[in-house]
């Protein structure tokens, strides 16, 4: 019988350890005894085939990576509600300080394909809280039903609401801060980059 998932990643915290604890100690503790010091924040979707610290490879420590449903930033509105995705936002720019933000969106989005269904037919999701979610990219829908323009597109939004964060456009401004938009398309392995001077993902690696 074929191990269990949570089985197999059990052992592989024992790999990490390994690595980490007994061929690498000084790596682990610098982090525990300097605290993190990212250079960059990664905003990533939950859909478990996208990874962003495998795709990244991605070393402890060097990302604070955000993941909710369609790597969706949405736009700066403090007031008493609750926002998860805005509070480690801020935490990562204020207090971390990083110097880039990437938004990192990837082909067939299952929260997209949500919106797409939602916009184009009428019909609301069967639960309590992915529609709303994901209704903030609706403005995206105007490129049409494919799944994968709406993505990308949404890419690009998130890039717009995260400039309406005053601690980061006036970070943006002066330099201090750059904001970068990738999509990844699963089926060919590439990474397309968001050229905002073009208003287009431009093929990348």
């Amino acid at each position: 019988m074929p191990k269990r998932t949570v089985d197999r990643m059990l052992a592989g915290f024992k790999s990490f350890k390994a690595m980490y604890y007994e061929q690498r100690p000084e790596r682990v503790e610098d982090l525990v005894n300097m605290g993190q010091k990212p250079e960059v924040l990664l905003i990533a979707c939950s859909d478990s085939r996208v990874d962003p610290a495998i795709l990244t490879n991605a070393e402890p420590g060097e990302m604070f990576v955000i993941r909710n449903v369609a790597n969706l930033v949405p736009p700066y509105e403090p007031d008493e509600n609750y926002h998860g995705t805005s509070s480690a936002i801020e935490f990562a720019v204020r207090d971390l300080k990083v110097k880039d933000i990437v938004i990192l969106g990837h082909s067939a989005c299952g929260g997209m394909q949500a919106l797409v269904e939602h916009g184009e037919a009428g019909k609301v999701p069967d639960r309590d809280f992915i529609g709303e979610w994901v209704s903030m990219a609706k403005c995206c829908l105007h490129h049409g039903p494919d799944v994968d323009e709406v993505s990308r597109q949404s890419v690009a939004n998130s890039l717009g609401n995260l400039m309406t964060f005053p601690f980061i456009k006036e970070r943006v401004e002066i330099g201090d801060l750059k904001l970068h938009g990738w999509w990844y398309g699963m089926k060919e392995g590439i990474l397309w980059q968001y050229d905002s001077a073009k208003d287009e993902f431009i093929e990348g690696l």
